[in-house]
């Protein structure tokens, strides 16, 4: 049974039909990421889970209890739900220190004071907050703070933890500490987690399955690998990673593989599109997909360098000839000129 479960969900905001039909099962232990440009009803997901935001339609079920039913009139409260919440702001009470903020939910509960001083410790130390149970939230790092939500979500052992952009106030190299924790706390914990970001790189880092949306409706639910390397759709395939975008048309086919022509560039590619292929199509191959090469071949084109950026652990090269643009990662720095660009035919989408 799904530790989390949404039946044919609908949520309209004022006109907007934010979500329409929406369905994911969430498995005890999971880490599940909502991903979606802005608009596509993400947050919204979210906050119906938690009790923020009623859907006008559909069912939300928690360890197989229902929570929410629209034909049956069932709408559990926020608080009887067994969630636990961390808000992008984090949402601390500045007057109140660690502790306070962290036992406040048990305390609520009507737990004794034995049991929460021992709960919230344990919490604490587990996070390795222990030694700043005394400390207010303007006496704490961004991590600290970041923390210290999560310890408020954690003190109660809720079912399913829910986390709405948990990384984004974070500074780039803190934020890539903090996915390796944040992902190793919940797996350790066997928690079920239902995490709302817009940063691809999060989403494939955090979560065992992804579920993408757009304009309130699911595009394609699937491992990390499955988004990356096997979209479904155009829209799957330009969202994740970063892609060079090619117009052209159709000339041939044959069982899984397409001709494509635009202009003077002809090159092979894999079709990912519907079984009727209209003539105009797009190409598209992921940056770090295309090979500098020495010299032509299948697949292969010759195009000048128009310059080169330095990122560290690799170089980003822009090749331009007329109105096509390519950008292109490697290891090494490139001279000036003509270069020749493989576009591996498995690499090469056509949709």
């Amino acid at each position: 049974m799904a530790e989390l479960g949404v039946q044919d969900l609908g949520v309209k905001l004022g006109d907007n039909q934010v979500l329409s039909g929406t369905q994911l099962d969430l498995e005890k232990g999971e880490v599940m990421a909502l991903l979606g440009p802005s608009g596509s009803g993400k947050t919204t997901l979210l906050r119906a889970v938690a009790g923020l935001e009623q859907p006008n339609s559909g069912k939300i079920t928690v360890s197989g209890q229902t929570v929410f039913d629209s034909a049956a009139g069932i709408n559990v409260p926020v608080e009887e739900r067994g969630l636990g919440f961390v808000f992008q702001s984090y949402a601390l009470w500045p007057h109140r220190s660690v502790f306070d903020n962290v036992a406040y939910g048990l305390r609520l509960r009507g737990l004794s004071r034995s049991d929460v001083q021992k709960k919230v410790a344990d919490v604490l130390d587990g996070l390795g907050l222990g030694t700043l149970a005394a400390r207010y939230p303007h006496q704490l790092s961004g991590g600290q703070q970041q923390r210290v939500a999560l310890a408020r979500s954690l003190v109660y052992q809720p079912a399913v933890i829910l986390l709405d952009e948990p990384l984004s106030n974070l500074d780039a190299k803190l934020r890539e500490e903090a996915r390796i924790w944040l992902r190793t706390l919940i797996k350790e914990k066997n928690l079920s987690a239902l995490c709302v970001t817009h940063d691809q790189v999060e989403a494939l880092a955090l979560a065992d399955r992804v579920t993408l949306l757009s304009g309130g409706r699911i595009v394609q639910v699937g491992s990390p690998q499955e988004l990356y390397g096997h979209p479904r759709t155009l829209l799957a395939a330009e969202f994740m990673g970063q892609n060079n975008r090619l117009p052209g048309r159709l000339v041939g086919r044959g069982g899984q593989w397409g001709e494509f022509e635009a202009k003077n560039l002809r090159l092979r590619g894999l079709l990912r599109g519907p079984p009727e292929f209209p003539r105009e199509v797009v190409g598209l191959i992921r940056v770090e997909a295309i090979n500098v090469v020495d010299g032509p071949g299948d697949n292969r084109i010759q195009i000048p360098l128009l310059t080169s950026m330095y990122l560290g652990d690799r170089w980003e090269h822009l090749f331009r000839d007329g109105d096509l643009t390519l950008r292109v990662h490697s290891a090494k720095a490139l001279s000036d000129g003509q270069h020749w660009l493989e576009l591996p035919p498995e690499s090469f989408w056509l949709f």
